[in-house]
């Protein structure tokens, strides 16, 4: 199943849309592409790690997360949440109804909690276009 939502990339006052796509299917290994920065890359252990801490699981199968477009770098771990909430419906453990309507952002704690990120003005001012 494919999951889909939106995120944003900050650059300097300007915000551009992210669209997050997370597919999980057979095999067993962890892909993110889209150009991601290492912090970005490193999410894969702090969503696990708060799945986990609310009883849900990273799936023990193939999972690839897109974000597009390709041609913009994205930074910082305020993907977190949108990551994770993409993974708990492509993985069929919680439905989001309209999750494809929305611009999440959001750092995750590995206990679970959401820590604030930077930017959130020009993510607002787009997310409103």
């Amino acid at each position: 199943m494919v999951a889909k939502t939106f995120g944003s990339a900050v650059s300097g006052v300007d915000a551009n849309l992210i669209t997050i796509e997370v597919n999980v299917g057979q095999g067993t290994s962890f892909y993110m592409v889209g150009l991601p920065d290492s912090a970005v890359k490193e999410s894969q252990q702090r969503v696990e790690s708060a799945l986990k801490y609310f009883g849900f699981r990273m799936p023990r199968q193939k999972v690839v997360i897109n974000l597009a477009p390709a041609d913009i770098r994205k930074e910082g771990s305020a993907y977190d949440l949108p990551i994770a909430m993409g993974i708990l419906q492509a993985s069929e453990q919680v439905e989001f109804p309209e999750l494809d309507r929305y611009v999440i952002m959001g750092e995750l704690a590995l206990d679970g909690k959401l820590r604030p990120i930077k930017g959130v003005l020009p993510i607002a001012i787009e997310a409103r276009k």
